[in-house]
């Protein structure tokens, strides 16, 4: 990932966020970074992490707002 292809965190949405930080998961899996880069990524990493549960909230928050608080679990028809 190019420097200046990095979107700010703020701008990316659930899915652009997601994909990123396996991206960045994979990268510091595989070690081969040295020691500074790896602490950089690991930063973004968290504020990635940070975003995806931030916007899952507001999902979460919508629906029930559309539902009106009484959430009910999913059963398929058998």
């Amino acid at each position: 990932m190019a420097k200046n292809e990095i979107k700010p965190i703020e701008n990316l949405n659930y899915e652009e966020a997601f994909a990123e930080l396996e991206k960045i998961v994979a990268v510091l899996e595989s070690g081969e970074k040295p020691l500074e880069e790896s602490m950089s990524l690991f930063e973004r990493g968290q504020a990635l992490s940070k975003r995806c549960a931030d916007l899952l909230d507001k999902a979460e928050l919508k629906v029930k707002e559309l539902a009106g608080e009484e959430l009910t679990d999913f059963e398929e028809n058998e």
